[in-house]
């Protein structure tokens, strides 16, 4: 009698029984699978070879931060506990009288009043003009790389050529007062360096013409990563060029702008190289431009009062530093936060 066609032994019935050794076969991906993360789990650096890591790679920058910055930062604020001539220990300690007398001189509040209309001025001053040039440097035109580099020029200049060219150039008897006068314009001349309604003017197109090209700079790197298409859609709809640039490009160059912002009000308020060569030790109280690095050197090393110039080091460095911390709290915080990564989220 023959076996029915439904029944023969040669067609599986079911799923085999388990333990016969004919059991599931192990998924293929597994096995590779698997032994990835057993090879990963061997390249995980110890936690020693981490820290080794960090150490070599971050320790030589930490330690000339920590020497050149952090530890005379330490000793001015020591040395300013005493009256000090500079050499040997400081033994005369005064406290915190150093710091009282900063505070209540007038020629000190005069010199941080300069250094805060620095800061105001060069913001409204070289913002909008840094920001024209690079919105015209930005389009095609003939000779823009050369006049790139014309504008960043001054700004390689050092500081101290610059000074001794304009100190010659202003003088009385200097170039801009014999131009007025060659021009018929005698009226206009000025004593621009000694006159102390003239003289921080003139400090401030000084410190324009110097620094004008670095912010150039800057507008046009944050200029790049504007999308065209973004501009193209904005003519298609018809939106002129000023709107365009209003309501597109300066929202999206904002983080570079406060970029350069933030470093120019770091630079204001730590001036001294221009002043101190162009109006001297002296000459810049009576004229009007003295600021609070000029005050420190006048009243600390040249008078021999060490121990009162780092005083005034510290309260110079208090005040940079609160400036620095409330701008970043309150303007650059949605800047920084983008760029954190890891542990951040």
């Amino acid at each position: 009698m023959s076996t029915p066609e439904h029944v023969r032994s040669d067609v599986p019935a079911g799923p085999p029984a388990a333990g016969d050794g004919t059991g599931p076969v192990p998924s293929p991906a597994r096995g590779p699978v698997r032994a990835a993360a057993a090879r990963t789990a061997r390249r995980r650096p110890v936690p020693w070879r981490r820290w080794l890591e960090i150490l070599l790679l971050a320790g030589p920058g930490t330690a000339v931060f920590v020497t050149f910055v952090i530890l005379p930062v330490l000793m001015a604020g020591y040395y300013g506990f005493f009256r000090w001539s500079g050499y040997g220990p400081p033994t005369e300690f005064v406290g915190l009288r150093n710091y009282q007398l900063i505070l209540t001189d007038t020629a000190f509040l005069e010199a941080l009043w300069h250094n805060a209309f620095i800061l105001v001025m060069s913001l409204v001053m070289q913002g909008p003009v840094a920001i024209g040039i690079a919105l015209l440097l930005n389009r095609r035109m003939r000779g823009r790389s050369l006049i790139r580099v014309l504008i960043f020029v001054p700004y390689v200049l050092s500081e101290v050529i610059v000074a001794i060219g304009f100190s010659l150039m202003l003088h009385t008897a200097g170039a801009v007062n014999d131009v007025l006068d060659q021009a018929g314009l005698g009226a206009l001349r000025q004593d621009w360096l000694a006159d102390p309604d003239v003289a921080i003017w003139s400090l401030m197109l000084i410190l324009v013409w110097k620094y004008i090209g670095f912010a150039v700079i800057l507008m046009l790197a944050g200029l790049q990563g504007v999308p065209d298409e973004l501009r193209e859609a904005a003519a298609i709809d018809g939106a002129s060029y000023w709107k365009t640039q209003w309501y597109i490009t300066l929202p999206l160059l904002g983080p570079t702008i406060r970029i350069w912002a933030f470093l120019s009000i770091i630079g204001s308020l730590q001036v001294f190289d221009l002043v101190y060569v162009i109006w001297g030790q002296y000459v810049a109280d009576t004229a009007g431009t003295s600021t609070m690095a000029t005050y420190m050197v006048a009243n600390g090393r040249i008078s021999g009062a060490y121990g009162y110039g780092s005083a005034v080091a510290v309260v110079i460095f208090l005040i940079s530093l609160a400036v620095a911390l409330v701008y970043q709290r309150y303007l650059l915080r949605r800047d920084t936060e983008g760029a954190l990564t890891g542990g951040a989220a």
